[in-house]
């Protein structure tokens, strides 16, 4: 029987996935999900270091420019099926900059904790590999202010290509009718509270082994 944390503190949140069962070969694999400029990529940071230093896997490494939600294949091949065959797994990065994916592969062994962080990571082809999706709770038009105003005026015509995008992404394979915890950002911490998976009586999806 899938259980959920209660309102608790990063570190109670840490223990409890912790405690789940693995869902990726030995890996207990975690999303990180919700609208951009939610605060995904400080949270994630948060929770490796309540973690122990568990590793964050970003999916912005396996976009493109062409790609924005296209990643999910390469997601698989190079890191959830060897993760589930409890080997490392070695990927190549895409450069924003360059645009093009990195020659220098990188290395992520498996790890009791492997968090993965960005928009979409708790879609449907991911979410049988997850041990649990957390959903940074804000409201979509106040994620995407906060991430332009983050970003500047030299990055509008990325977030005029990305809002629609995003928009269609969710429309088709919303996450957070799936998320099992809601993450909101407070002026001290986090609050941590059931998703609506814990409290709709949503059925629990099975993990692949």
């Amino acid at each position: 029987m899938r259980t959920y944390p209660p309102v608790g503190s990063l570190d109670a949140l840490a223990r409890h996935l912790c405690a789940l069962p693995p869902s990726c070969g030995p890996v207990r694999l975690v999303a990180v999900d919700g609208h951009a400029g939610s605060g995904k990529t400080t949270f994630a940071r948060h929770l490796a270091e309540a973690l122990g230093g568990g590793p964050v896997l970003h999916t912005d490494d396996f976009a493109t420019h062409e790609e924005l939600f296209g990643w999910a294949g390469r997601l698989h091949s190079e890191v959830l099926a060897p993760l589930a065959k409890g080997t490392a797994a070695r990927y190549a990065p895409y450069d924003w900059v360059e645009r093009r994916f990195a020659t220098a592969r990188r290395r992520l062994d498996p790890a009791p904790v492997v968090l993965l962080e960005g928009v979409g990571s708790g879609r449907r082809a991911v979410r049988p590999r997850l041990a649990r999706l957390l959903w940074m709770d804000l409201p979509a038009p106040d994620s995407w202010r906060r991430g332009q105003l983050r970003d500047g005026p030299e990055l509008s015509a990325f977030w005029d290509g990305w809002l629609p995008a995003e928009r269609a992404h969710f429309a088709a394979d919303p996450s957070r009718p799936h998320a099992g915890t809601l993450v909101r950002q407070r002026k001290e911490g986090y609050e941590v509270l059931p998703g609506p998976a814990a409290t709709d009586g949503n059925t629990p999806w099975p993990h692949t082994a």
